[in-house]
């Protein structure tokens, strides 16, 4: 189960929100192996497009050594769809290389009449897509 603070989602989708039409993507990150998502992170678009999402190798770089730096880990790596459901694409899948990870994906179109987005997560390994519960709370215990 994936756990996160009110604050955290609506971050989340918020950013999902302003790059529509294009994907949005970032991460989470938290104190490593405490599988708290803390620190948001919105990450661009390397691929500016509105069927794919592509973090650019030298932020993602940059992001990498300043999680080591902070002891840090990504706890949420997460993505939009513009024109489809909250699931993974096999490109999903396939990039997908942190199998600790959340995978959060937000659907900005409305395809199942339950309002403007979906906010769905997933654990991805070795190809695996398992969908786990999403609890949203105030604040951490």
């Amino acid at each position: 189960m994936l756990t996160l603070t009110k604050a955290l989602y609506e971050k989340i989708v918020e950013h999902a929100r302003q790059d529509h039409p294009d994907e949005a993507c970032g991460v989470v990150a938290g104190p490593a192996g405490s599988g708290r998502p803390e620190r948001f992170i919105p990450m661009l678009n390397a691929a500016r497009s509105p069927t794919f999402y592509e973090f650019d190798s030298s932020d993602l770089l940059k992001l990498y050594r300043e999680m080591d730096d902070r002891d840090e880990e990504p706890v949420i790596v997460y993505h939009s769809h513009t024109a489809t459901e909250a699931y993974p694409s096999r490109t999903d899948i396939t990039y997908a290389n942190e199998p600790g990870a959340h995978y959060v994906l937000v659907s900005t179109a409305d395809t199942d009449d339950a309002g403007p987005f979906q906010f769905r997560s997933f654990r991805i390994v070795d190809g695996v897509v398992t969908e786990e519960e999403v609890e949203v709370v105030a604040e951490y215990s």
